[in-house]
């Protein structure tokens, strides 16, 4: 390994007389921080908040319980800074993801080590080793993680044990870390209620959790074939087909967009807004400069049977954020060689969408998304 590389996945301090290092653990693909100091329960809110706001990171090496206390208090600071106002939707938008990045950032530098097996050698610190395990694999060495990112780790861990209720199922999808979780139930309804072509074969490019996978299934389409190419979305899908008892119905395959051949359904859920992802998770929502919605209309027509449809479910919040415009969509259509047979529309029924404290409220409060049922010209 180049020292160049080793620097970018080990995070090093010095503690006592001694160096240390462990490796270092980021979802979003972070660079470790250059400069780390040991902290504990004495350190106050104010100056672990300056430390962070200048790029110190905090080892924690206090009581977990207030390590997470500090944490809160941290956030408080970031947020009592106020956003900046704008009129023009795209600009607002703008700021939100900076002040995201940077509220990401500063809170980020709350640090704590995982022991070989993710065992936290703290006071009052949880068990989070099978939650670790299932987001990261085997450990094998200590490793240092943000505090924040460790709480994404457990809350996902309760997320996949629990699952979420899914009503057009009747049962629950259990996301796993990293992995899009369906908690906007309005998009699987247009699936559930849209009029299929045909029942023989569909296909479900960018599965992710597999819930439109198992929506077809359920609704009697015989054979449903699911991609995706992100390894975690995978094991994910192919899980939920094994607790739906659907796994016989519905095949998962690894591959970018379409498998082979060609079907009378092509269903596909793509990122809703044309932006750069800060990190992995982000890729279910962000989908820079449309590339994956580009690359299922401009393939669709090729893996549609003689007379199937392609099923595009899509928000039109990146046309109220000002970053892409109907015409825009249209003009993509047109040049895939689809034509849209019908659109069916249903409102958001998220919080956000009413929260009027929400920096992009305006956006949320009149957005509706849309199952366009596509045809080849």
């Amino acid at each position: 390994m180049s020292t160049s590389s080793l620097a970018d996945t080990l995070v090093l301090w010095q503690e006592g007389e001694q160096s240390r290092q462990a490796l270092w653990r980021s979802e979003n693909h972070s660079k470790p921080p250059a400069r780390v100091q040991v902290a504990d329960d004495s350190i106050k809110a104010d100056h672990a908040y300056r430390l962070a706001c200048e790029g110190t990171a905090l080892l924690w090496r206090g009581d977990f319980q207030n390590a997470r206390q500090l944490l809160q208090a941290m956030a408080r600071r970031v947020d009592r800074k106020p956003a900046k106002t704008s009129v023009q939707p795209v600009e607002a938008f703008n700021l939100h993801r900076q002040a995201q990045a940077q509220r990401a950032r500063v809170l980020g530098m709350l640090l704590v080590e995982l022991g070989q097996d993710y065992a936290i050698a703290l006071r009052r610190a949880p068990d989070v080793r099978e939650a670790c395990l299932q987001a990261y694999g085997d450990a094998g060495q200590p490793s240092v993680v943000s505090l924040r990112e460790l709480q994404g780790v457990v809350g996902a861990y309760e997320w996949r044990k629990k699952g979420v209720e899914v009503a057009a199922l009747g049962a629950r999808i259990h996301p796993h870390y990293g992995v899009f979780s369906p908690v906007r139930g309005e998009y699987v309804d247009l699936v559930a209620q849209a009029p299929l072509p045909d029942n023989a074969q569909a296909f479900d490019i960018g599965t992710g959790s597999g819930v439109l996978a198992a929506v077809l299934a359920k609704r009697g389409v015989r054979q449903v074939i699911a991609t995706d190419q992100d390894a975690r979305a995978l094991a994910c899908a192919r899980e939920n087909m094994q607790r739906l008892g659907l796994e016989a119905q519905v095949e998962v395959l690894e591959c970018n967009l379409f498998p082979p051949g060609k079907a009378p359904l092509v269903v596909c859920n793509p990122p809703w807004i044309p932006a750069k992802a800060n990190a992995a998770i982000e890729y279910a929502i962000y989908d820079p400069a449309s590339a994956m919605l580009k690359g299922f209309l401009n393939g669709a027509s090729a893996h549609l049977a003689p007379g199937g449809e392609a099923w595009l479910i899509l928000s039109d919040i990146a046309e109220q954020l000002g970053l892409r415009t109907r015409e825009q969509l249209l003009a993509m259509f047109e040049e895939a060689g689809l034509k849209v047979i019908e659109k069916l529309d249903i409102r958001p029924r998220h919080g956000r969408a009413s929260n009027q404290a929400d920096p992009l409220y305006q956006a949320r409060a009149a957005e509706v998304t849309s199952l366009w049922r596509l045809a080849a010209v």
